[in-house]
């Protein structure tokens, strides 16, 4: 049994989405973000960082997409591919960094630019600029997708939860993925796996649940 802490929309959707592809029993905690949740001792304690996702284990904690991937896939089969090598091996873990440490943080210049800079024409600029970054990275996807319909191949792996996510970010955020065909028709062919429409069922009743209590930002 797992508890993975998240809020909608967020990154989190990244293992929500996997521990539903993988089966698993798990029980998902909302972090009220706007009432400083994350900020609280008890969520602290689990996560130091305050942030989601946090995946809780019999052992423990984990914390930080990738690790919670690695993690995941060494529990349930069919999550990322198996690998015979250090090198193969190196490489899946090059894949989802590339997801952390470039798309994502790209995406987070590109929806919360306030975050980063304050007065609107500093925001204006952190946000053009992200945009800018996005397009060649955007290229890096549509060239991985070329003839396939998953990032591995014929195979579904963490790794089209990951860039599902991205899409679903820069798309709300205004960046012109119809100039990406190949990342698009993924997102179209994530959008119909029964596990991914679960999971969107379930931050739905989160984002329900902050628009009850006044506490929703806008998900997109």
């Amino acid at each position: 049994m797992f508890t993975l802490f998240a809020a909608p929309g967020s990154c989190s959707r990244v293992p929500l989405i996997t521990l539903e592809e993988a089966g698993a029993d798990y029980r998902l905690e909302l972090v009220r973000f706007m009432q400083g949740a994350h900020k609280q001792p008890d969520y602290l304690a689990l996560n130091p960082k305050g942030k989601v996702p946090c995946l809780v284990t019999e052992a423990g904690p984990i914390t930080e997409n990738v690790a919670i991937a690695l993690f995941l896939a060494s529990q349930f089969d069919g999550l990322l591919p198996k690998t015979s090598t250090a090198r193969a091996a190196a490489l899946v873990t090059a894949d989802l960094a590339f997801c952390s440490a470039t798309l994502h943080p790209i995406v987070s210049r590109m929806r919360v630019p306030m975050f980063m800079v304050e007065g609107p024409e500093a925001i204006g600029s952190v946000k053009a600029k992200a945009m800018e970054a996005m397009h060649p990275m955007a290229a890096v996807v549509e060239t991985a997708l070329d003839g396939k319909d998953w990032w591995f191949g014929d195979t579904w792996s963490i790794l089209d939860a990951y860039i599902y996510w991205v899409f679903f970010r820069i798309n709300g955020g205004g960046f012109p993925t119809d100039q990406y065909p190949n990342w698009a028709a993924h997102a179209k062919r994530m959008d119909a796996r029964p596990a991914v429409r679960r999971a969107l069922a379930k931050e739905a009743d989160m984002q329900a649940a902050l628009e009850a209590e006044g506490l929703a930002p806008k998900m997109g």
